[in-house]
């Protein structure tokens, strides 16, 4: 019997503090999976920017399920992606999880801003009441026991810190797990000490009992997941001081299709200002890359992955 990718997950973070770079698509998934990272993240924001719109909720749930599908596929790895605020209501989320779970994916985070949703970062977001989003993290944790027994992962993100302060992102990350949340995504921290300030309140909180066994992060309590994004209100903070700190999981939720897009801007620059691709050719993944990237040798049958 195939070991679900939620299990897995929780596998390798019960053993030490994963990295999940973001893949938008199935090749970088590869690359992602060839570089020695033991998990992948789909990111709401750069799926969606991929497709020419703007981090706002606009696309479907069809849509992030067949780039789910592809990095899943692709990379042979666990993946956690972003289903921003559910595609709807509480009956969405339950088919949300079940499609996210049919696609291959290890598990989702849900958050609590009010659709249209703003990327974490940003400010103006608002938030919708505690009781709102409880709903919603108890139907996706019951269509999650329903759908895998409960190894897919629920994870809940909250953007309290910047609208309504710590105490409140703290507060509503504790009601979160006892909805059903297997793990809490703090978003927009602007500290090193504010995660762990963080961390230490819902370690804590399970240290004095309140947390439900199942749960099984470091120092008990639920996982934790870290958003280490770039050009945002949170500082670069290493992998290895997240896990000190208790955090899981760490996401690079837009890292490589920054680097990519940078790279692609460049690119054309020159090539409309210079007529040639020469000056960058040294820059560029040759085609004996690409093709061992997919596992492909011209000639022979190319097998598609079970």
């Amino acid at each position: 019997m195939t070991t679900h990718p939620g299990a897995r997950l929780r596998s390798l973070m019960d053993a030490s503090v994963v990295a999940a770079p973001g893949a938008f698509n199935a090749l970088v998934g590869m690359a992602v999976a060839r570089a020695g990272f033991d998990a992948a993240y789909v990111s709401g924001g750069a799926t969606s920017v991929a497709a020419g719109v703007p981090d706002v909720g606009l696309l479907t749930l069809e849509h992030f399920c067949r780039v789910i599908r592809e990095v899943a596929d692709g990379s042979g790895l666990p993946v956690l992606a972003d289903a921003d605020t559910g595609f709807g209501e509480a009956e969405m989320v339950r088919r949300t999880v079940i499609e996210y779970h049919r696609a291959g994916a290890a598990g989702l985070h849900l958050e609590d801003q009010v659709f249209p949703k703003r990327c974490g970062h940003l400010d103006g977001k608002a938030l919708v009441p505690t009781d709102h989003m409880c709903e919603k993290v108890a139907w996706a944790a019951k269509a999650s026991r329903d759908c895998s027994d409960g190894a897919f992962v629920v994870c809940a993100r909250t953007d309290a810190r910047g609208v309504d302060g710590m105490d409140a992102a703290v507060e509503r990350a504790q009601a979160y797990v006892e909805a059903g949340a297997d793990m809490i995504f703090p978003e927009g921290l602007k500290s090193e000490a504010e995660f762990g300030e963080f961390a230490r309140a819902m370690k804590g909180d399970a240290k004095k009992g309140s947390q439900a066994p199942r749960h099984q992060g470091t120092e008990g309590g639920p996982y934790l997941l870290a958003n280490m994004t770039e050009f945002g209100k949170t500082p670069l903070i290493p992998l290895a001081r997240f896990g000190e700190m208790g955090y899981d999981l760490v996401i690079y939720p837009v890292s490589m299709l920054r680097v990519a897009m940078g790279a692609v801007t460049r690119a054309l620059a020159t090539l409309k200002a210079e007529g040639t691709v020469g000056p960058f050719l040294g820059e560029m993944q040759t085609r004996e890359e690409l093709y061992g990237l997919v596992g492909y040798t011209p000639g022979e049958a190319w097998e598609f992955p079970v």
